[in-house]
């Protein structure tokens, strides 16, 4: 996973103070998508002659509002103060829109889990988010 977790590196990471000063919900939506990279690159490498349609299934198994939901409950005695202040500010933010599949408060706790992944790409955090990141891939991958 080496090289997964080499993805992640930005080239000028952002401090920590600049990250959480940003708007949670952009941190989710950059969670989102440091997500959906992550197990797009883990179910494809090493995927011999799976046509799309299956790997998009197992990716949606992994980044939907139910599955982040329930590893943000699993992992939030692991957040630090400031990720678990991070995870309730996004939790508690209104928006517009929600998922078709999950409850509101589903769709909540999966933004804040997604703020959180945003927040340790941002920092450069890679070790972190790579160990968040797999956790959430193994636990919503098994056969």
């Amino acid at each position: 996973m080496e090289e997964i977790t080499a993805i992640f590196k930005l080239n000028t990471p952002i401090s920590k103070k600049e990250a959480l000063s940003l708007h949670p919900m952009s941190l989710a939506f950059i969670g989102d998508a440091v997500q959906t990279l992550y197990t797009r690159t883990r179910v494809t490498v090493g995927a011999t002659l799976k046509k799309t349609g299956a790997l998009h299934h197992e990716v949606t198994q992994v980044v939907k509002a139910v599955a982040q939901a329930a590893e943000a409950e699993k992992l939030f005695p692991l957040f630090d103060e400031d990720e678990q202040d991070l995870f309730r500010r996004a939790r508690n933010c209104k928006v517009q829109t929600s998922a078709k599949h999950a409850e509101p408060a589903e769709y909540r706790k999966a933004s804040g889990f997604e703020a959180i992944l945003g927040y340790l790409y941002l920092t450069g955090n890679t070790e972190r988010l790579e160990n968040f990141l797999s956790a959430c891939f193994e636990d919503n991958t098994a056969d």
